[in-house]
């Protein structure tokens, strides 16, 4: 019998009112026949973003609007409440396309949830972006986080995103996941995510190659 796991979805936003109703829109369409929780995470917007997530209130399982300390930290926030089997962040400038949920929840069949984390394709712009390349695993990004669902147990294990990463905690939490921890990928080539440009990381180019670097070291990695 097919397992119909439960998924959470967590939504980081800070002054996305511009973007956040096709966000939340792209979250709660879907088509699943599992439970489905939906954890919104604000960092004290200002610009209406706080009107639009009450108007989708009883969609939502839980919210909060309240300062942090920046777009990871909400990330923990929404993976400390998740009750999900596996958990997905979509932050509030992105969205997923239809029939997400249900194609995660297909390819976990017979994978155990303590040692496979998924990704998928993603549009950034008018760019497809790969979601696994393993030619990549050492030298660069290999796998786009807006796709990517992690099961609760693996956060549990390893933890969550280091706050000391303030561009790149995303991708060094994926390195020490494939690396340190022997995490293994699920890799669904299909579009699952679209992911909007002009991310920090893009704006801060040195800073980004220098904790590109920085998440080697940490995890054993000899930079030459």
């Amino acid at each position: 019998m097919e397992k119909q796991y439960k998924i959470t979805i967590i939504t980081v936003t800070l002054n996305a009112a511009n973007t956040l109703h096709e966000t939340i829109e792209s979250v709660i369409s879907q088509e699943y026949n599992g439970d489905l929780e939906y954890i919104i995470i604000d960092g004290g917007s200002t610009d209406g973003t706080v009107d639009i997530i009450k108007s989708y209130d009883s969609r939502i399982t839980f919210w909060v609007s309240e300062p942090d300390y920046g777009l990871y930290h909400a990330m923990n926030k929404g993976i400390e409440r998740a009750t999900g089997d596996i958990v997905g962040i979509i932050n509030g400038d992105d969205y997923y396309y239809p029939g997400v949920m249900q194609k995660v929840a297909d390819a976990y069949q017979e994978k155990s949830l303590d040692k496979y984390i998924l990704w998928g394709d993603i549009m950034h712009g008018n760019d497809l972006s790969k979601g696994w390349r393993e030619w990549n695993l050492t030298r660069g990004v290999f796998a786009p986080h807006p796709s990517m669902f992690c099961p609760k147990l693996i956060y549990d294990r390893i933890g969550t995103y280091r706050l000391t990463y303030r561009l790149l905690a995303d991708y060094e939490f994926m390195y020490r996941a494939v690396h340190k921890h022997g995490i293994e990928p699920i890799y669904l080539a299909e579009l699952l995510a679209f992911f909007r440009p002009g991310g920090m990381a893009s704006q801060h180019v040195f800073r980004s190659l220098t904790e590109e670097m920085l998440v080697k070291i940490d995890c054993g990695q000899s930079i030459k």
